[in-house]
């Protein structure tokens, strides 16, 4: 005989106590749990990126832990602090999933050994050469150049001719005609702002690293709920119900 999901006329918002949604997402109630989810989301994806250094593996490794939370939420002590325990049990997925994953690797002497063309290739092929880093080193070119384009007049010439074309501080200073002391002084002042510039376009787009939008957080909410539901009416039924002896 089937049991219905236990529910709460509970109207959930992003103001709704947090100790209300535990105590409704405990007894199985899935919009409670929603909202824990959504609040939680990017710092927990985060916390797997940052392990698994992989879109879709943290995706995954997450849902997996939040099945883990949702089953373990009965036992959850309302003084600890939720996001901390959340974070705990994805680090320890995500952690669990790179053991295995490591356990997998081929033995390097195998791989040196292989007769594989292919295998061969990858062993002697320069990452900086790679597609990948290639681009990646375009991009950042293209940014460096914006910010030295950025530089006073005072300045851009002597880091260009220090920093990029290499020149020493006595060619530098014969080519501009000024004292070594003033292109020391200049080339300085000129790293400074560099420096200062590109981490003020860090710190702004600190935030948007691993982006974490609006269809990731849905994709992983919706996932989560439709095995949650399943594990969850497993759990409310007696072990008669569920086969177990």
């Amino acid at each position: 005989m089937q049991t219905t999901q236990l529910r709460t006329p509970l109207i959930y918002l992003e103001a709704t106590p947090e100790k209300e949604l535990i105590a409704s997402a405990a007894l199985g109630n899935d919009e409670a749990f929603e909202i824990i989810m959504r609040r939680h989301n990017r710092l927990l994806f985060r916390t797997a990126r940052s392990i698994l250094n992989s879109d879709t593996e943290a995706e995954d490794a997450l849902q997996e832990a939040y099945l883990r939370a949702w089953q373990a939420l009965p036992n959850f002590r309302l003084e600890a602090k939720l996001s901390t325990w959340l974070v705990q049990i994805v680090v320890n997925e995500a952690l669990g999933r790179l053991r295995r994953k490591s356990a997998q690797i081929i033995p390097l002497d195998t791989t040196i050994n292989s007769p594989d063309p292919e295998v061969q290739a990858s062993l002697t092929d320069k990452s900086d050469q790679q597609p990948e880093r290639f681009a990646m080193r375009a991009q950042l070119r293209k940014i460096i150049e914006a910010h030295i384009e950025q530089l006073p007049d005072l300045y851009r010439t002597v880091f260009v001719l220090r920093a990029v074309e290499e020149l020493t501080t006595q060619e530098v200073a014969l080519a501009l005609k000024m004292p070594e002391a003033t292109v020391r002084t200049r080339y300085h002042r000129a790293r400074s702002l560099l420096r200062a510039s590109l981490a003020n376009d860090i710190d702004l787009t600190l935030d948007d690293a691993f982006s974490f939008d609006g269809a990731r957080c849905d994709r992983i909410v919706n996932a989560v709920l439709a095995r949650g539901k399943s594990l969850h009416f497993l759990r409310q039924r007696g072990p008669n119900e569920q086969g177990l002896t």
